[in-house]
């Protein structure tokens, strides 16, 4: 992501990003060009959003991917979520962003790894109704789930390679590795584990 460093105000940017060929996050006031993204991260993005569908089709929620927008009041963000399932009919409001998800998964790739991990998790914890934060790698089989407890602590659960399954408990699904990863090319490297 590359900073435009220049004070946009909400409105302005929702009318630039609704034109524009260019997805942009924006963070305070702050725009951020988005980068492209590849060949594994785009597969494991539809696996996982075709199984999502497939699992909540009829159920009143929805899953969104890529294009769609996640607003947070508090940081005054919106991002783009590789996928993002919400069960709040307010959310069928706006035709353009999300305020209510349930469910958030990050593909990662090595530029914005650290982003996803640190400061947008910190910003996705301010969402309300969001149970689940799952992060997914594209070098090898590895999924982290962080989970709101009812205490308000988000706990991690993580299904390595070894791990057959995986679980996200927002949406009562369960799915395996070779499904999430099905047409996927990773490097494997055993020391990044």
């Amino acid at each position: 992501m590359i900073a435009q460093n220049s004070f946009l105000p909400v409105a302005a940017y929702l009318q630039m990003e609704m034109a524009s060929p260019v997805k942009h996050e924006y963070i305070n006031g702050e725009i951020y060009g988005m980068a492209g993204a590849n060949d594994a991260h785009v597969t494991i993005t539809l696996n996982l959003a075709a199984l999502l569908r497939s699992h909540i089709r009829g159920s009143g929620c929805r899953v969104y991917i890529t294009d769609m927008q996640v607003r947070l009041e508090i940081p005054n963000c919106f991002y783009y979520p590789d996928i993002m399932v919400t069960c709040d009919s307010r959310d069928q409001e706006n035709a353009t962003y999300k305020c209510f998800p349930k469910l958030i998964v990050e593909v990662l790739s090595a530029s914005t790894e650290a982003f996803d991990r640190g400061d947008k998790f910190a910003d996705y914890q301010t969402l309300p109704n969001l149970e689940e934060y799952v992060l997914i790698n594209t070098r090898h089989p590895r999924v982290e789930c962080f989970r709101r407890g009812g205490n308000g602590l988000w706990i991690l659960q993580s299904y390595p390679p070894e791990s057959r399954c995986f679980t996200l408990h927002s949406v009562n699904f369960e799915a395996t590795l070779a499904q999430l990863y099905e047409d996927v090319e990773l490097a494997i490297n055993p020391s990044q584990s």
